[in-house]
């Protein structure tokens, strides 16, 4: 059976593969690693409305778990404590992410994408790539980051009648 491969022109997703052993997968969450818990945690929460667990100690380090005000699905992974010495780049566009290598960004769906960028902006947080369309993948998408470089995405399906 030839598995569908989506492409710029096609951006179909592959059909589920049932079959797989690896079919029970599903997203949980990203780990992101702080130098510093308690001002990591207020950006998140203040900048983010992000709700924070209570950490546990981890060695000299804490690992405590973000979500999103509304989300329970998906959550981000704090490790946070010394030994953190390597910083990323404080992005000033978004071609700037294209030289670092690794994981780019995580990624959250939006209803208004818009409104969501207007709050960063109000709560100062650093817009990396202003709204754009992407028609052919039916996307509009935009990127912020965090005081530490890590780098996240935005995107709002584009409306029917907009493509």
């Amino acid at each position: 059976m030839t598995q569908h491969t989506a492409t710029p022109s096609d951006p179909t997703p592959p059909s589920l593969s049932a079959g797989s052993p690896f079919a029970s997968w599903k997203g949980d969450h990203a780990g992101i690693r702080v130098t510093d818990f308690e001002q990591a945690a207020a950006w998140y929460r203040e900048k983010l409305d992000f709700r924070v667990s209570p950490g546990l100690p981890l060695g000299e380090k804490t690992l405590a778990f973000l979500s999103p005000a509304q989300d329970d699905g998906f959550r981000i992974e704090f490790i946070a404590g010394p030994g953190c010495t390597v910083s990323r780049p404080a992005f000033e566009q978004l071609l700037d992410t294209h030289e670092v290598a690794g994981w780019h960004h995580v990624c959250f769906r939006v209803n208004d994408l818009a409104a969501s960028v207007t709050a960063l902006r109000e709560r100062g947080v650093r817009i990396v790539s202003e709204p754009r369309d992407v028609p052919p993948l039916g996307l509009r998408f935009a990127f912020f980051c965090d005081p530490w470089g890590n780098l996240f995405e935005l995107l709002e399906p584009l409306a029917a009648t907009e493509r």
